[in-house]
């Protein structure tokens, strides 16, 4: 059994701040732990950015999926709209993996060679 002072560590709520994060201990508004995860997605990124086309658990639909994008999320964001707005169809970003309804490679691929990235063709 924990002793007592191990289970008021996780302080989840409090009067003077209101909502708190268990994780780094500080109130929801100022909470850091979003950024420290972008941050570490992208510092164990290579610099590539690899593009293929996906239809496993998908009953067969394809799509362009579009990984190791070295950009914190906000920016992420905004180039999967972008993308998606080049190609015509809808897609979703996800765990910082751009998800692009249908096969769009070479499209994305010189979309993103002209933003400055380094790409790759991978799978089949």
């Amino acid at each position: 059994m924990s002793s007592l002072r191990d289970q008021l560590q996780g302080l989840v709520y409090s009067t003077e701040h209101g909502a708190m994060c268990p994780d780094c201990g500080k109130p929801q508004d100022s909470c850091i732990c979003d950024e420290l995860a972008d941050q570490q997605r992208i510092d164990s990124l290579d610099g590539i950015v690899r593009i293929r086309r996906e239809t496993s658990g998908r009953k067969g639909k394809g799509v362009t999926t579009v990984s190791g994008v070295p950009l914190a999320a906000d920016e992420l964001k905004t180039l999967a709209k972008k993308l998606k707005k080049v190609c015509g169809t809808g897609g979703a970003l996800k765990d910082g993996v751009i998800e692009i309804q249908g096969d769009h490679r070479d499209k994305l691929k010189a979309v993103l060679e002209k933003e400055g990235f380094k790409v790759k063709l991978a799978g089949g």
